[in-house]
């Protein structure tokens, strides 16, 4: 979404900079081509790119991100010794802190440190010492088998210990913090699509799909990201259009070199803004007409400022 609008304005602006420095515009004019014809090709062209970027965005990337993560949720593969890093406290775990000092090559962990909270709040904890560990993977049963080391229950502030020489510390019940479900970034556009019919048709009831539940904590970020999918390319012709502004003043002009910098400078700006506009999006704001408004505003007053220009040329 970023990127596509970018590359093509770089190719483009520098494409049509580089007929004007070697004199290929001249064939074009010499051969009777006028303009707006030259500048509504541009545009012609820019809008296989619009909808190049819809069919990516809005369906290929959605359905390609969403089915990477089902193979995540569905591998067999375990990933959790990959989380265990040597000499740091890792909390990619809920409710779990684990340090491990060191690592044997026979996968034999040394001095370690676990730390699980019994509640939210962190009000009652268990923190386990051992000098040894081995992480085990029995059908489907993962645990730390630790040796020689001491439990210390913390019970809303009564601690009390115990010492052990060896015991398995079930870690099938937690989780990985990272996320394992679907994102609204990989949700499907028909689903966001009926999620911002349904929301702004019935504001006080929840729409629920699976995992996406569309209510007013949600429906900014949801809207955001249909608008991404479906809206935002409309820059592109924009884009386009401003450069193809370039052809106007000839090289040779004194004011050639400012104008180039100037039509760089507002075509970067442009972008931005729709980044940033993009952000500001929400369904009971002004930024949503701002950002629906603003480019199509912009490439009209354009166009019919350049053909009146060329009529009256003519």
């Amino acid at each position: 979404h970023r990127i596509i609008p970018f590359i093509f304005f770089i190719s483009l602006f520098y494409q049509i900079a580089q007929y004007e420095f070697k004199n290929e515009l001249l064939i074009y004019w010499t051969n009777g081509l006028l303009l707006i014809e030259f500048i509504n090709i541009v545009v012609f062209y820019s809008l296989a790119i619009f909808i190049f970027q819809i069919i990516l965005g809005g369906f290929v990337s959605p359905f390609s991100q969403s089915e990477a993560r089902s193979k995540l949720r569905g591998s067999s593969v375990d990933f959790f010794p990959s989380l265990i890093k040597e000499g740091r406290f890792i909390d990619t775990v809920s409710n779990l802190t684990i340090f491990i000092k060191s690592q044997d090559e026979d996968k034999t962990y040394n001095n370690i440190f676990l730390k699980e909270d019994i509640n939210n709040n962190s009000v009652s904890s268990q923190t386990i010492y051992a000098q040894k560990g081995i992480l085990i993977n029995e059908k489907n049963n993962r645990y730390f088998k630790l040796f020689n080391g001491e439990i210390i229950n913390n019970e809303k502030g009564k601690i009390t210990n115990i010492k052990f020489e060896s015991i398995n510390f079930n870690l099938e019940k937690y989780k990985s913090k990272s996320t394992t479900y679907p994102k609204i970034q990989e949700s499907q556009s028909r689903i966001l699509y009926k999620c911002i019919v349904f929301y702004f048709k019935i504001k006080s009831e929840n729409f629920e799909h699976e995992y996406l539940n569309c209510n007013k904590g949600s429906i900014n970020e949801i809207l955001q990201e249909f608008l991404k999918r479906f809206y935002k390319p409309i820059f592109i012709p924009l884009i386009a259009l401003i450069s193809s502004l370039l052809i106007i003043k000839a090289k040779e002009n004194s004011n050639y070199r400012l104008y180039k910098n100037f039509l760089f400078l507002m075509v970067f700006s442009i972008i931005v803004i729709s980044e940033i506009s993009l952000r500001y999006v929400s369904g009971d704001g002004m930024g949503l007409w701002f950002f629906i408004f603003f480019p199509i505003s912009l490439f009209f007053l354009i166009y019919l400022s350049l053909l009146t220009i060329f009529n009256k040329k003519i």
